[in-house]
């Protein structure tokens, strides 16, 4: 592998949150903040927050618009962060909300926390239940919290959880065009 800081070599997205781990508003703060100062076309900031502390009124209006799947280990996160962006018709919001989320994940890293994201949730009951602008697009959920134990998990997410990382060779992701390489 590349030389790259550990602040990404060693990012990983774990299932197993510490349901007792408490994360301090001041580190909620600093998350959204990295997340803040996250690039957007024309520096538009197109992302939204709505952000649940575990057993929080949010958390559970979170929680309950997340799959059934997700649900079973989401609840022991310490935050759910409901990223959202607005839907001005700018074209690239989807993209500079990846580039919010990022930041905010390194930021997570940095502070020796873990982020998951969460896609399969319902975005419509999510956006009633915590009452979003019309104009706001619920996006993604990230979990976010301190490591916890892999064997508190459902028996059929240990193995996925205990498993090794995989990534795919960099020669698969870099397209060639003529004699350039990367």
């Amino acid at each position: 592998m590349t030389d790259l800081t550990p602040l990404l070599a060693f990012r990983w997205s774990p299932r197993a949150f510490d349901p007792y781990a408490e994360l301090p508003p001041a580190e909620a703060a600093t998350l959204l903040e990295a997340a803040r100062w996250a690039p957007s076309v024309g520096n538009a900031q197109p992302w939204r927050f709505a952000v649940g502390h575990r057993d929080d009124d949010t958390f559970k209006r979170i929680l309950v618009n997340l799959s059934p799947n997700e649900q079973r280990w989401a609840g022991r996160a310490g935050l759910l962060v409901l990223v959202a962006h607005t839907r001005t018709g700018h074209p690239t919001a989807a993209y500079d909300l990846g580039q919010a989320v990022a930041h905010l994940t390194v930021q997570a890293t940095a502070l020796g926390l873990h982020v998951r994201q969460v896609t399969d949730l319902d975005r419509a009951s999510l956006a009633a239940d915590l009452d979003l602008a019309a104009d706001l697009r619920p996006y993604v959920v990230v979990a976010v919290g301190q490591l916890g134990d892999p064997l508190s998990l459902p028996a059929d997410l240990v193995a996925e959880e205990t498993g090794l990382r995989h990534r795919q060779p960099l020669d698969e992701l870099v397209l060639t065009c003529g004699d350039t390489a990367p």
